[in-house]
């Protein structure tokens, strides 16, 4: 299920990172679905593609802060 950019801002480094690659991987095998005709919810691909890229951002941002939290 899709998370709020609040919630995931709330987890660790290490809880992002294993939710990207469930969604990967779960995105990996909802187009192979779709190639062979048995995907029953395509918009199901585009989600998992938004929530990566959310979760991407808060781990782009959580580096940055750690990085100038250093310097």
């Amino acid at each position: 299920m899709a998370k709020k950019t609040k919630e995931l801002r709330e987890m660790s480094v290490d809880e992002l990172a294993t939710i990207r690659r469930e969604n990967k991987e779960e995105a990996l095998n909802l187009r192979v679905q779709k190639e062979s005709g048995q995907l029953e919810n395509p918009a199901r691909i585009r989600e998992l593609r938004r929530e990566v890229a959310r979760i991407e951002t808060v781990l782009t941002e959580k580096r940055h802060a750690a990085a100038t939290a250093e310097a």
